[in-house]
């Protein structure tokens, strides 16, 4: 009797160390699961398919701070460009300052507001002269916040008799702000002034 018992008692130990040991494992597995399903999740959240021209393309999501130089220069030279290019229509002036403003802060309509107050713009038109602007380079320092820039670039101006190239340079900050339609970037110009502004050819036509 005392030897069944004993062998009884033996017996369930040796189950409930077996269950244990599954009830570990089920444990250890559930939770590996678990952890490579959120990597994989997380993964295929960092991928994003584009469809151009009929063929499937393959983008890649990253986090803002890993752009801030590309995304910064970008928004630098589209302000630039859209405030800078120039074409004897009023009604393109206005389309091109209005997309200019919504990239920058109070400091780009007050030159703009200047600008117009001396008969710039009217005299652009009465004139028939063309103006585009070329980035030569544009620095930015994402070291501090907000982001300093100062960019450089050559105007050409076309007039009925000659051509004009002309040296831009200006410096200013970004910061950040909510990217919308008008302002894809989210970056705010501030600050912003011009430092040089010069004639540096005239070409007879």
């Amino acid at each position: 009797m005392f030897k069944i018992a004993k062998n009884i008692d033996t017996a369930f130990r040796q189950i409930r160390s077996f269950s244990l040991v599954v009830s570990l494992g089920c444990i250890a597995l559930c939770c590996f699961t678990f952890y490579r399903s959120a990597v994989m999740v997380e993964h295929a959240q960092s991928r994003v398919y584009i469809l151009e021209s009929g063929k499937i393309l393959e983008a890649f999501s990253s986090q803002r701070k890993d752009n801030v130089p590309v995304e910064a220069r970008d928004h630098v030279s589209s302000f630039h460009w859209y405030f800078f290019s120039l074409e004897p229509d009023d009604k393109l002036i206005q389309s091109y300052v209005v997309k200019a403003l919504y990239l920058a802060d109070g400091s780009a309509k007050k030159q703009y507001d200047n600008l117009r107050e001396a008969g710039f713009y009217n005299s652009i038109i009465s004139s028939n002269i063309s103006q585009s602007i070329n980035p030569d380079s544009i620095q930015i320092d994402a070291r501090a916040y907000p982001y300093y820039f100062k960019y450089y670039g050559v105007q050409t101006i076309t007039r009925a008799t000659s051509v004009v190239s002309r040296s831009l340079i200006t410096e200013g900050y970004l910061r950040n702000t909510l990217r919308s339609d008008n302002n894809p970037h989210g970056f705010l110009i501030e600050q912003w002034r011009t430092l040089e502004n010069k004639d540096i050819s005239v070409r007879n036509r």
